[in-house]
């Protein structure tokens, strides 16, 4: 008993040792990859588990409040064919519908802006409708359900806009009602953090359908994603500590070409209803799944950790959920780390030639494994039947 406390006291000091480097996100302060202890059969307790992303501070109270007063905004009077500049802190209120208009948003650095989409409808050609060249954060709150299209590839420049929301600062989505966007390229583009916690999101895209540089945060929502390339994607190209996903809740429902959910260094789930079909669903260098309703439909790998970031090593890190994986036939894994692979609790749920691949180690201390519909007991790599070696789940 006193051997097994010193060990998860050992594990929860490792894990606790992430450390924030920006906002929201735990990770080492050096050059290191994070890395595990050596495995030890049933030592893995079901709480000693830690969440990789702190989430304490990651919602405003302004992100989280989906209404405004429309006594509060300024009324948006915009034309067909012309640009429209916001150069002040404010609330402005949009409705009707126009044509081959932008709205460009530039404030100083401390001020923030508040987009009220009130049944507005904007069809551009090539440029955005909605940029953010500066501020501190824009808000767009949807109370009437809009609509935000983009019918041709956007115009070349040094600084290339290519989405039909594009901030290149903080960008919060939030509201009651339906956003939808209709993008040649990218639908929803943020340079730094981008956070939603509320509204109805349908979004068609011939590339990407939500990007980030910084992270993604999803309190809830309802997001149907049709898009070309990745559905969620986060990525920063000078700093790969950055680039992170987490989502507490909402409901997905993801058809992607590449990715469904992608990120750079780590991807938390805590909650949520998701339904992903991809060629790869989840993939990020740290993949940590903490609760949700999954039903995965993949070509490739179903979730995948890859060495994506310096900062981690690839781990896939299950604790709780119910997660349904039906992979394509042929050389695929449902469930594939190329570091190690931790299993505490959940449902799993797999259809495939292998059900598990991971270079590294298997810790497995609970939960339910089901392989093409045989109840297993262990885990191995290439696990074509639930195999008969790997770490065995303990008797409780």
């Amino acid at each position: 008993m006193i051997r097994k406390s010193i060990i998860i006291c050992l594990l929860i000091f490792i894990f606790t040792t992430l450390i924030a480097c920006s906002k929201g996100l735990d990770h080492s302060i050096n050059d290191n990859f994070t890395t595990l202890p050596t495995p030890i059969e049933n030592t893995i307790d079901n709480n000693s588990f830690q969440p990789m992303i702190n989430t304490s501070e990651m919602f405003t109270q302004r992100d989280l409040t989906n209404t405004v007063d429309k006594a509060q905004a300024i009324s948006l009077f915009l034309k067909n064919n012309e640009d429209y500049l916001i150069d002040k802190e404010g609330i402005y209120l949009l409705s009707g519908d126009y044509t081959n208009t932008m709205i460009i948003v530039e404030v100083s650095d401390n001020e923030k802006v508040q987009l009220v989409l009130d049944g507005v409808n904007i069809t551009n050609d090539n440029n955005a409708c909605i940029y953010v060249e500066n501020a501190d954060k824009l808000f767009v709150t949807t109370i009437s359900n809009s609509s935000l299209t983009v019918t041709n590839m956007f115009e070349s420049s040094n600084d290339k806009i290519d989405a039909v929301i594009y901030s290149k600062d903080d960008l919060t989505l939030n509201g009651i009602a339906t956003l939808t966007v209709n993008s040649s390229e990218t639908a929803i583009k943020c340079n730094d953090d981008l956070t939603i916690t509320s509204a109805e999101y349908i979004i068609n895209a011939q590339k990407k359908g939500i990007d980030a540089n910084n992270s993604i945060a999803i309190a809830n929502g309802i997001f149907t994603i049709n898009a070309k390339t990745d559905g969620l994607h986060a990525e920063n190209n000078d700093d790969d500590s950055l680039g992170y996903i987490y989502i507490a809740d909402g409901t997905f429902n993801i058809n992607a070409s590449d990715d469904g959910i992608h990120a750079t260094s780590v991807v938390q789930i805590d909650s949520g209803n998701f339904t992903l079909k991809a060629y790869e669903a989840i993939e990020s260098t740290y993949i940590q799944i903490n609760g949700g309703q999954f039903n995965i439909s993949a070509y490739d790998d179903g979730i995948n950790a890859a060495r994506k970031s310096s900062f981690y090593s690839p781990v896939i890190e299950i604790n709780s959920g119910t997660i349904k994986i039906v992979i394509a036939n042929g050389d695929h894994d449902a469930i594939d780390s190329n570091g190690d692979l931790i299993i505490t609790g959940g449902i799993i749920d797999i259809t495939s030639n292998s059900a598990f691949d991971y270079d590294g180690k298997c810790y497995y201390s609970g939960g339910s494994i089901i392989v093409n519909g045989q109840q297993v007991n262990s885990i191995t790599p290439n696990n074509f039947n639930g195999g008969k070696g790997g770490n065995r789940k303990p008797n409780h």
